[in-house]
């Protein structure tokens, strides 16, 4: 299954932010987080309807080493 970032999301400019931040403090945290990003991805391309409702049609997965959500 394919995904993509809806064009009105903010989800995209912030995780390549994020990334940034962790590379310039530590690239094997860096690495990290996006295995951690790309898990959750996973997780939600497994089970879609799978993750809490917070607003109408949108749901929240958290990564699980990090304090990030994906809506």
């Amino acid at each position: 299954m394919r995904f993509e970032f809806h064009p009105e999301a903010l989800a995209l400019e912030e995780y390549l932010q994020a990334t940034s931040w962790y590379t310039e403090r530590d690239p094997s945290i860096a690495l990290a987080f996006v295995e951690s990003f790309e898990d959750a991805i996973q997780r939600i391309l497994d089970a879609p309807k799978r993750w809490r409702i917070i607003d109408e049609d949108i749901r929240r997965c958290l990564t699980r080493v990090f304090s990030y959500a994906i809506l």
